[in-house]
């Protein structure tokens, strides 16, 4: 069982740093705006934009820079990894 959970947790770790990538791959296309025209830069659209999005509605652009991305990720790689590892650790504790 131990087994188990570790490797469900671990594929959603796996998952996190994924889409951590895919986040800052597309807002590194930003620089270069024909990139997002692409095939790769539209199915990245696709995956990323719904996350972007919630962010962007509740943080203004500052003139012609957009902060919302860099709270996006902060989001994503401390609140979201902190709050799976803490269910992970919750469970682990459980099953021992």
């Amino acid at each position: 069982m131990i087994q188990a959970v570790d490797l469900i947790f671990s594929l959603i770790f796996q998952g996190i740093r994924l889409y951590l990538i895919l986040l800052i791959i597309y807002i590194l296309m930003s620089w270069v705006p024909a990139s997002r025209e692409t095939k790769i830069g539209i199915l990245l659209g696709k995956i990323t934009e719904p996350y972007l999005a919630f962010f962007r509605r509740f943080i203004p652009p500052l003139g012609m820079i957009d902060i919302s991305p860099i709270v996006a990720i902060f989001v994503l790689n401390y609140l979201i990894t902190r709050g799976v590892l803490e269910v992970y650790r919750l469970i682990m504790a459980s099953l021992m």
